[in-house]
Formats: structure tokens, C-alpha cells, sequence
């Protein structure tokens, strides 16, 4: 029988997703736990990678074994052979013909940076802090011309082994919280599909250019496919996978 889970982690501690010899890996903390659930060896897919040091609120997982357990009552099982950082927060039995990485039809990536005059240990372990306040007003500029449907390929790092860079960003919002001691910068895109590293390039082009760089970077690397005329990378703490959507609901009516 196939299950499928919303699994939330802190990857700080996590040599990203993918299982990975000799090093901690989300995918390998689950299949430990998913071997003492099931009695036996079993496979955790997820809708997608995450890298080194991301964290994710809404993954996806499933995996394929028999249990009397009932399904909504997997992810307590789950959990008590979990690490507290990382933890399955819903389980159900899956829709016919589920595939958690095939079926994905959209998701929803945060960067999160924050500008303050001093480091703020409860925002660093999840924000990049900025040595400069950049212009909520200039980020969203640049957010609209990278809405809908265009080549990333120059927003994307060296290794990728995706067949097209063609992808669709339905929606691009940049918002801004005060805070005591400073201000955090919010960055929610969610789009068709994500290239390597292609949220955390995004996210270092508009905070660059809400620090004064101009827009002809963005329409330049859409024409030429050249890395070099976009921002750096921004370190991969400040990056959460949100959410995943399907066609359908895949824990019933009550999404």
C-alpha cells in the first residue's frame, strides 16, 4: 500500500534531502524510521531535493509498505523513531496512482533575509541577515519581471541535469515585517517547477536590486542565458520549501 506524508525539518543539521553515504540526510532519517514502522526496508520519496541546509514547512513524501496501523495514524509512529528535527505532521493512505514527485503540479519556496544592526539569534538560523536595508519598492519591481513563463536558464547553478529551463513563475510576492531590532524581508514565489538553486539566485538578483543594481540583469539573462549578470547565491539557511500541490487534494476534503 502506498502512504503519503507532509514532512516539515530544520536543515541545518542535514546534508540536504537525498540519501547520501557516511552523511545525515533527511531521506535517511525517514527510512530509518519507516524500517521500524513497517518491519522492513522501505524507499521515501519526496517531491523534490532539497539542498544542504534548507528547510521545508510542507514536503511531500510517500512511501510503499503494509502496516495494520491505520494510515492518519502513521505519522505518530513515524515520529517516535524520529529526531526532533525533522517530523512527519500528516500522513493518509495515497490516491490511486499518487506519485508524489510526478504529480507535482506546483510549489512554493520562501527566502527569507532580515536587515538589523546587530545579528539576531532567533531570525539567523533561518534568515540571512543583510549588512544593508534594501527597497521593499525595487524588489517588487524587479518580482514582476520575473512572473510567468521565461528561460532561467542563467538563474540556474552548475550541475543541473534538468532537460529544459523553460519555467513558469505564477506568482512572485516580496514582503516586509518590523521587527524590534530591525526589518525581515519576505520572498514567496511559486511556480511549475524550480531549477538548481534557482530560488536562492532569484532571491540574491532582487535583494541586489533592492540595494540599487538596475533591472537590465533580469531581461539580459533571459536573453543570453548568462549567469554572470545576475547577483550571487544566497546561502541556503534562509530558503524553505512551503508548500506542494497536486491536482487534487491528496489528504482528502478537509484541504
Amino acid at each position: 500500500m502506498r502512504y503519503v506524508f507532509t514532512v516539515q525539518y530544520d536543515g541545518t543539521d542535514f546534508s540536504g534531502y537525498q540519501k547520501q553515504k557516511d552523511r545525515r540526510t533527511v531521506q535517511g532519517e525517514l527510512e530509518k524510521a519507516a524500517q521500524n514502522v513497517f518491519g522492513a526496508p522501505v524507499r521515501v520519496c519526496a517531491s523534490g531535493r532539497t539542498d544542504a541546509g534548507v528547510h521545508a514547512v510542507g514536503q511531500v513524501c510517500h512511501a510503499d509498505g503494509e502496516t495494520n496501523t491505520p494510515a492518519e495514524k502513521l505519522a505518530a509512529r513515524f515520529n517516535a523513531a524520529l529526531p526532533p528535527d525533522v517530523r512527519i505532521v500528516k500522513s493518509a493512505a495515497a490516491p490511486a496512482g499518487f506519485d508524489c514527485t510526478r504529480s507535482v503540479r506546483r510549489k512554493t519556496y520562501v527566502y527569507a533575509a532580515y536587515f538589523a544592526p546587530t545579528v539576531l539569534p532567533l531570525l539567523e538560523r533561518y534568515a540571512v541577515r543583510l549588512a544593508e536595508k534594501p527597497s521593499l519598492a525595487r524588489m517588487r519591481e524587479g518580482a514582476r519581471l520575473l512572473e510567468g513563463e521565461h528561460d532561467f536558464k542563467a538563474f540556474s547553478a552548475t550541475g543541473s541535469s534538468a532537460k529544459t529551463s523553460v519555467r513558469t513563475i505564477y506568482s512572485l510576492e516580496v514582503s516586509a515585517h518590523t521587527l524590534l531590532m530591525g526589518e525581515l524581508f519576505e520572498i514567496r514565489v511559486t511556480g511549475n517547477g524550480f531549477l538548481y538553486n534557482m530560488v536562492r539566485i532569484l532571491a540574491g538578483e532582487l535583494v541586489s536590486i533592492g540595494l540599487g543594481k538596475g533591472m537590465n540583469g533580469i531581461e539580459g539573462a533571459f536573453r543570453t542565458g548568462e549567469r554572470s549578470l545576475l547577483a550571487k547565491t544566497m546561502p541556503a539557511k534562509g530558503l524553505r520549501l512551503e508548500k506542494v500541490e497536486y491536482d487534487a487534494p491528496i489528504f482528502g476534503e478537509e484541504e
